[in-house]
């Protein structure tokens, strides 16, 4: 090695897991849309999948599976036949946001070391970030918690007000 160079060596540690801030994916944004859509129909009515798909954009793969997530999590129900469709499960303003998000993607968690600690990573007991996350993901679930899918229920749907756009 030429004289004045230092080479960086690699340190292989075992268990060396690092997770990233949590990401909203594409399963919560249309878990949402889909549920603000609905949450401004008529009380009752039956809201077939193919206009929820229509109007608030969502990708008909991704709409069955959300839709039966939503259904199993009580957030919705379900009828089937030619005049079934879906329904909302709860009142508008009784189903948050995290509600939806945990429906769909599993328990809130901002960073992973947080709820499962030691079995994540093996600085866990010494780390000295985890209680800003475990603060920070404290703050955000109750953020979420406190927005109702009647808060930002949309009528219309996001397609029909693109194209109403000045």
């Amino acid at each position: 090695m030429p004289t004045g160079h230092v080479r960086a060596r690699r340190l292989a540690v075992p268990h060396e897991h690092r997770s990233s801030i949590m990401n909203v994916g594409r399963r919560v944004d249309y878990a949402i849309r889909a549920l603000c859509y609905m949450a401004a129909q008529p009380p009752r009515r039956m809201i077939p999948r193919a206009e929820i798909q229509a109007r608030q954009n969502v990708p008909p793969h991704f709409l069955s599976k959300i839709l039966r997530a939503l259904v199993g999590a009580g957030l919705l129900k379900s009828v089937p036949g030619a005049r079934g469709g879906f329904q909302l499960g709860r009142a508008a303003n009784q189903i948050s946001v995290r509600a939806v998000y945990e429906s769909v993607e599993g328990k809130l968690s901002l960073v992973s070391c947080v709820d499962q600690r030691d079995a994540y990573c093996r600085f866990a007991p010494v780390c000295t970030q985890r209680d800003i996350w475990r603060g920070a993901q404290q703050l955000l679930a109750k953020y979420l918690e406190n927005i109702s899918i009647g808060d930002i229920a949309d009528r219309r749907g996001l397609v029909l007000r693109l194209h109403d756009k000045p």
